[in-house]
């Protein structure tokens, strides 16, 4: 067992036998674990300075010595949680609602339509999931379970997953990596098995099942120092994949991750996603596509020429440009209300016109670089399957 791993546990336990003294009224002995904690968690940071977690220790740290000073007297006393574990979670809130707050399982009613652009990504989607599902039977040699979309930022990797989703009818489970590092400090691997466990029930109950993980390098990038809580995860998170990409198993349970850095992935974890997929900045077509969408319930001037928007947005990703929709409407609002009109409720604003969309994108630079663009199309020739 690696140094840190130690010290998680003893601040684990240190925080357990505080809550439980804190509660049985021993203030003197509860205070005592309370600051043994703590020291333990700042010895944690000050040994690991880069580690991803350490953020979350500090915090727990300071909640540890906020509940010191109120059972000095120095601030009020409020009951603590009826489980002694909620204690060590980084959001002071049990466990059970930490994961049910973490893990979306309702998934968005997206469809095809609304995913505008993105033929070759959606193409490559199809074959691998939705196809498989609808004739099992052609597919003899089993289907790919690991589907990894990567892209710049804003370009639709989350709403390709919710559409493909919706066209399978599957239990959809979105979680976010980021935030099981940060707030499932000491239950993370058991709460990335609980992910896999609920999508393989779904799946062996006939229902297919998608476990979306966005930010994905959060959860199992390269690192350059790792302490025991990451190894732990990316072990979990190993094993699961293996057991859902099982190649005789035929089941409907898939895993598509999502990253803005593929580069940063490590390649046991990236072999396993057997489907790697570019989701690129949106074309011309597709810019044009996604301006009339955005602009469909808003009110144009007959000047707006969205052929001449779709060619000066270029370099622009998909939620720039509906950032740059949205603020033009927003202009418009605004200055119905500084006019002093919008009082009268039948007061409405003035149309948009093609000037206020070049204000816009005068005043707006695209979220993404040129070297970022380069970076993944490197990357994308080195790693793709499609």
């Amino acid at each position: 067992m690696s140094a840190s791993h130690e010290l998680e546990k003893a601040a684990t336990s240190y925080a357990l036998e505080a809550v439980r003294l804190d509660k049985q009224g021993a203030r003197g002995m509860a205070i005592t674990m309370y600051q043994k904690a703590i020291e333990t968690l700042l010895k944690l940071v000050q040994l690991y300075p880069e580690y991803g977690l350490n953020r979350v220790y500090i915090q727990r740290a300071m909640a540890y010595q906020e509940r010191i000073k109120a059972l000095q007297g120095v601030g009020p006393i409020e009951p603590q949680p009826e489980k002694a574990a909620d204690v060590i979670g980084p959001s002071g809130a049990k466990e059970k609602a930490s994961y049910d707050e973490l893990v979306l399982k309702e998934k968005p009613m997206v469809n095809w339509g609304q995913v505008v652009g993105l033929e070759q990504a959606k193409k490559a989607v199809k074959e691998a999931i939705v196809y498989p599902v609808e004739r099992p039977d052609l597919f003899t040699l089993g289907w790919p379970r690991g589907i990894l979309l990567f892209g710049p930022p804003g370009c639709g990797k989350t709403l390709l997953a919710a559409a493909v989703a919706t066209e399978i009818d599957a239990t959809f489970i979105s979680v976010d990596a980021a935030s099981i590092m940060s707030k499932w400090l000491g239950e993370a691997e058991q709460n990335v098995a609980r992910l896999f466990v609920s999508a393989r029930k779904s799946a062996n109950n006939g229902r297919p099942s998608i476990v979306f993980i966005d930010e994905l390098d959060s959860l199992i990038g390269m690192h350059s120092t790792e302490v025991g809580g990451e190894t732990r995860v990316r072990n979990q998170f190993l094993k699961e994949m293996d057991g859902i990409i099982d190649k005789g198993k035929n089941i409907h349970a898939y895993v598509i991750g999502a990253t803005n850095k593929p580069w940063a992935l490590d390649w046991p974890f990236i072999r396993r996603f057997q489907k790697r997929i570019i989701v690129p900045l949106p074309d011309y077509e597709a810019r044009l596509g996604m301006l009339k969408l955005y602009t469909t319930h808003l009110k144009l001037a007959p000047n707006v020429d969205l052929d001449e928007f779709a060619r000066l947005s270029e370099g622009f990703s998909g939620s720039d440009i509906r950032d740059i929709c949205q603020s033009a409407h927003l202009k418009v609002i605004g200055e119905l209300f500084e006019s002093g009109l919008a009082s009268d409720k039948q007061a409405q604003p003035r149309p948009i016109s093609m000037d206020d969309f070049r204000m816009i994108l005068e005043e707006r630079k695209p979220s993404v670089s040129l070297d970022m663009v380069a970076s993944y199309n490197r990357w994308f020739d080195a790693f793709k399957a499609l």
